[in-house]
């Protein structure tokens, strides 16, 4: 049987190619590199000042007369190409998994990591009043990393994994990083807004959620097919709002975080990027801040 070669796999039931990856095979994609023209994934896509470039093109520096270290290889948001596109999301899912394990042996410590927002806590006697009000701000960001149930941390680790891998390769390590972290505090600002001050709550949910904002808005940049991520965000949202014992707050904060940031990443001007990337970041950052400072003034 002969075999058909990289970027000529032809369509189920159709006599029409579909382009594939060059260096991935098994991933379709609509993008050509603007010099060799041959087809590349948002993995080995390089931000040129016209179009994208492969990463061969680009070490090569492809007749431009400039040495290939003069251009180093960079993605589609402007973050440094790396050799392990996985390693930041790897991180964070081991991060979690650290933490499910650690109070799996110390129940205790979900009291002292979950996000309250004020509450009176009986034990140890006399008891004392606990919560993010009462200048406990580290649990917006523990709370991020904490989960109880195998079923909670396996839903939200897969997710991190699906969406983060490829959200990390087009967007560069530092900014996918940023990404995450901005959602996720973003869904624990909108929780501690809105629910009840002795509410407690915990999981990753409003950081994935805030990857799964980032994944549309990069699958509408690249003018992929947004069908699969919409029907999977619409149903994962059906589940938000009729399960019981789920922190919605955090997942709708943090599916806007992402989506306000991944456009701020993806669609920035080359000549004003990092202006506009920190912009978006910090339009966020200073978004969640005042909601959380508001809060605390209301409930002290």
């Amino acid at each position: 049987m002969d075999q058909q070669p990289p970027g000529d796999r032809a369509a189920a039931g159709s006599g029409v190619p579909t382009p594939t990856c060059y260096r991935h095979p098994d991933r379709e994609t609509g993008i050509s590199c603007t010099r060799c023209e041959r087809p590349i994934c948002p993995e080995c896509m390089v931000s040129a000042s016209v179009g994208f470039q492969c990463p061969d093109c680009v070490r090569q520096g492809s007749g431009t007369g400039h040495h290939s270290a003069a251009a180093r290889p960079r993605t589609l948001a402007g973050g440094s190409v790396a050799a392990d596109p996985r390693l930041v999301t790897k991180i964070l899912v081991g991060i979690n998994l650290a933490v499910f394990l650690l109070v799996s042996v110390r129940p205790a410590l979900v009291g002292d990591l979950t996000l309250l927002g004020l509450a009176w806590d009986p034990s140890p006697p006399p008891g004392s009043v606990e919560g993010v009000a009462e200048g406990q701000w580290y649990r917006l960001v523990s709370s991020m990393f904490l989960h109880q149930e195998v079923v909670h941390i396996a839903f939200n680790m897969l997710g991190l994994w699906w969406l983060g891998g490829q959200l990390e390769a087009a967007l560069g390590r530092s900014r996918y990083l940023a990404l995450y972290l901005l959602s996720g505090l973003a869904g624990s600002a909108l929780t501690y807004l809105i629910a009840a001050p002795n509410q407690g709550s915990l999981g990753a949910s409003g950081a994935v959620y805030g990857l799964f904002g980032a994944t549309a808005v990069l699958m509408r940049r690249m003018n992929y097919d947004m069908r699969p991520v919409l029907v999977l965000l619409a149903i994962n949202m059906v589940f938000t709002f009729t399960w019981g014992g789920i922190a919605w707050e955090a997942h709708v904060g943090g599916l806007i975080a992402g989506v306000v940031i991944a456009i701020g990443m993806v669609h920035a001007p080359r000549e004003r990027r990092t202006a506009v990337q920190v912009g978006a970041c910090a339009l966020v950052l200073l978004a969640s801040i005042g909601i959380i400072v508001a809060r605390t003034m209301s409930l002290t």
